[in-house]
């Protein structure tokens, strides 16, 4: 926690001006009436040192100077984070440019890359198909980083250290989505869109032209018996039921005795 003007608790401070120059020693009540003359605050920077250091500062200017240190230092982080990626002589050229894309992915991000060949068996008679596969990695990864020394032979294994190129020299990361793409998408290699968000829009589309297409059933007319799957039930008792009306008392209900 950072004290200011009366929280700091010292009897004797030794007073740094805003430029840096060295002010004196100074009881703590005239530091304070010296800051407040030059409408600076009295921040406490060293409070293990004897008398404690204190500066000249806006207090705002100060917290933000920390902050933007705080943040440079965050980013050289990363370069103390080691990252080791094994080879082998007779790796396959899937696996290899597997282990390839994560080791752009950690020089991308500021870190260190080990990478490892190991021998196995009859293998350490060929070192020269261990050294190929070391030399093609180096060349494949060369925009992104660089070996710190040359490959050497340790044990049963060749070793070479990687180190991120920096970010005005090196190449930029092809693994990374432009961000106009959907979250699952990748472009083949005619520059064409594919994934969830292209998926999306052809399912769209075609439940809108299916929308379309689909014509409306004709109108029944008045009267018109309904079918039995109609109904719902596969067996309907009232399909074949007559729904005409039926004749009024006074009416002949049999024509042909009319005549």
């Amino acid at each position: 926690m950072v004290r200011v003007n009366g929280k700091i608790r010292a009897r004797e401070v030794r007073v740094i001006g805003p430029e840096g120059q060295q002010l004196g020693i100074f009881a703590l009540a005239d530091a304070i009436n010296l800051a407040r003359s030059r409408g600076v605050d009295l921040v406490e920077i060293a409070a293990s040192a004897v008398p404690p250091v204190c500066r000249l500062v806006d207090f705002g200017k100060y917290r933000y100077e920390q902050a933007k240190k705080d943040k440079e230092a965050r980013k050289h982080q990363h370069a103390n984070k080691v990252k080791e990626v094994q080879l082998s002589p007779q790796i396959d050229p899937h696996d290899f440019s597997v282990k390839l894309k994560h080791a752009v992915d950690f020089l991308c991000e500021e870190m260190k890359v080990k990478v490892t060949l190991r021998f196995k068996g009859r293998e350490m008679a060929h070192k020269e198909f261990g050294y190929n596969q070391v030399e093609k990695f180096t060349k494949e990864v060369a925009p992104y980083g660089h070996p710190d020394a040359p490959a050497k032979l340790v044990g049963k294994g060749i070793t070479v250290m990687f180190s991120p190129l920096p970010r005005n020299k090196r190449a930029k990361n092809p693994h990374q989505p432009d961000g106009h793409a959907g979250p699952n998408s990748h472009t083949d290699p005619h520059g064409h869109i594919h994934g969830s968000g292209q998926a999306a829009a052809s399912a769209n589309a075609s439940e809108s032209a299916g929308a379309v297409a689909a014509p409306n059933p004709p109108p029944k007319s008045v009267g018109e018996p309904r079918s039995s799957g109609s109904s719902g039930f596969s067996n309907n008792p009232f399909g074949k039921l007559n729904l005409n009306p039926l004749p009024a008392e006074g009416d002949n209900a049999n024509p042909a005795a009319e005549a």
